[in-house]
């Protein structure tokens, strides 16, 4: 047993609870909270380390072994996914010193944020799916309160209808719990897939599986969206960046975990629906990035179409395709935070998100138009920046899984998010100027290093992927050979 896997679940947990300590001291609450997320990405790395050298570590907490106990499982994709997870969270909170004002901060706005980084991080390692509902749970309630924080009329009304289909589809997964502890007599994930092996994915197992593809679908935003422009349009930049690049990831990484690990029998059946689920996502997320000319409804939209990206790699189910969506996965994470951190900054500027109302911002903020720049590009896979491998890879898996529709339609996306992002740059950044530095109603002063970070990780995942290569690689591998996590986790 490897004792440090609960750490990152623990480290923000107890830093939260800390903090609520010192509701009045700013400062010390900043201090815990930055020291609290380094702490769990420096573990994350240690992790992914020992993952490389010695396999998939697992925790049996109180020495119950599987499937009596409850375990926690750090296989690679989960690894890496702490770590993007840390390094992004990291800059949001860096951009919320600046932006998130006191009345906030006093009002447990770090935390709210720790505890939602804590089921995040519990939910990319449990290896239990009842607790994957309650880390889930952990992580929604906390942005339950994000969401409304400060208290604004169309935060409020926003808030109502993310709470509410949350609310439903936490219920269905109950549901679809309850059945699935009656049909197999477990809830270990690696139990579960051992048990659905040997007696066969039966009609009654699809339909529970469709039923747990419907209930991560709501959380991933993937076809069931209606929910996601106006919740993440609302809430402060910091916490809009945190929801656009990790919340729906939570979803997209169940629906992996699920059909990867034990409903991976019939994917005639479970793939093509998720497939096709992938292909309606895209297409209306494209649709919806395209009508808009508001920088929120644009950027909210870009969130959906990639879920349907990543998706479409699940649906072809190739080792090339499977190892293009934990690529991409990783990229839109990081580049989901910056072109909402680069977005908000310019709301936070100008005083609005129209675009007709925005223009030659790039004479006075350089650095922050190019660095947009740079995020439309790799949004769009351009190379030889970070979405271009992820793309590349995805495409190639779908046409060599005969899925040439699939494939054409993540190629018909990919220009439309192009043609999307750019209509920002070329009205926002680029024409005359019409606000001066003085009649600007802030400053980028302090915020736009976190931009920087996250512009130099989207560049490097670029430039540099052979580096992280070897890692993704043995993701993939461990999401294509399920054995390999049953054998870890039961001990066989």
């Amino acid at each position: 047993m490897n004792n440090i896997i609960i750490l990152p679940i623990i480290i923000p947990l107890i830093a939260g609870l800390m903090m609520v300590i010192f509701r009045k001291k700013v400062y010390i609450q900043r201090s815990i909270a930055l020291l609290a997320i380094l702490a769990t990405g420096l573990v994350a790395v240690l992790l992914a380390i020992e993952v490389k050298a010695e396999g998939i570590q697992v925790l049996q907490a109180g020495g119950w072994a599987a499937p009596y106990g409850i375990s926690l499982v750090a296989d690679m994709f989960a690894i890496i996914l702490l770590i993007i997870t840390a390094f992004v969270s990291l800059s949001c909170l860096f951009y919320a010193f600046y932006t998130i004002g006191r009345i906030r901060e006093k009002n447990f706005f770090y935390p709210l944020f720790l505890f939602m980084i804590s089921g995040v991080n519990g939910s990319f390692l449990t290896g239990d799916i009842f607790n994957l509902f309650v880390f889930f749970e952990l992580m929604l309630i906390s942005s339950y309160a994000l969401i409304t924080l400060g208290g604004e009329k169309r935060q409020l009304r926003e808030s109502i209808k993310y709470i509410l289909i949350n609310v439903m589809s936490s219920f269905f997964f109950l549901v679809a719990v309850a059945y699935l502890y009656a049909v197999t007599g477990t809830l270990n994930m690696a139990h579960l897939s051992a048990r659905v092996a040997e007696a066969g994915q039966d009609g009654l197992m699809t339909t529970v599986a469709i039923l747990l593809l419907m209930v991560f679908s709501l959380k991933a935003g993937l076809v069931l969206f209606y929910w996601l422009p106006g919740s993440y349009s609302v809430p402060p930049t910091a916490v809009a960046a945190i929801f656009a690049a990790l919340l729906t990831k939570v979803g997209i990484y169940a629906i992996f975990r699920m059909f990867t690990l034990i409903f991976y029998h019939q994917p005639e059946i479970t793939h093509l629906l998720i497939g096709i689920m992938g292909a309606a996502t895209m297409l209306l997320g494209a649709i919806g990035a395209v009508s808009k000319w508001d920088i929120n409804g644009i950027l909210t939209y870009n969130v959906v179409i990639s879920v349907g990206l990543i998706m479409a790699g699940l649906a072809a189910f190739t080792t090339g395709s499977i190892t293009g969506s934990v690529f991409y996965l990783v990229h839109d994470i990081n580049v989901k935070a910056l072109i909402f951190l680069i977005g908000g900054t310019v709301i936070y500027l100008t005083g609005t998100s129209k675009l007709k109302e925005i223009s030659g911002l790039i004479r006075t903020h350089p650095f922050l138009g190019w660095m947009f720049f740079t995020a439309a590009l790799a949004l769009a896979g351009i190379p030889p920046f970070s979405g271009f491998l992820g793309k590349v890879l995805i495409t190639k898996g779908t046409f060599e899984a005969g899925d040439y529709w699939l494939g054409a339609i993540g190629l018909i996306s990919s220009l439309l998010v192009l043609y999307s992002i750019m209509k920002i740059f070329m009205n926002v950044f680029w024409g005359e100027t019409n606000l001066s530095e003085d009649m600007e109603k802030g400053t980028t002063k302090g915020i736009i290093v976190p931009i920087a970070l996250l512009t130099a990780v989207t560049v490097f995942l670029g430039l540099g992927g052979e580096i992280i290569s070897p890692y993704i690689q043995i993701a993939a591998e461990g999401l294509m050979n399920p054995d390999l996590y049953r054998n870890a986790v039961l001990g066989e």
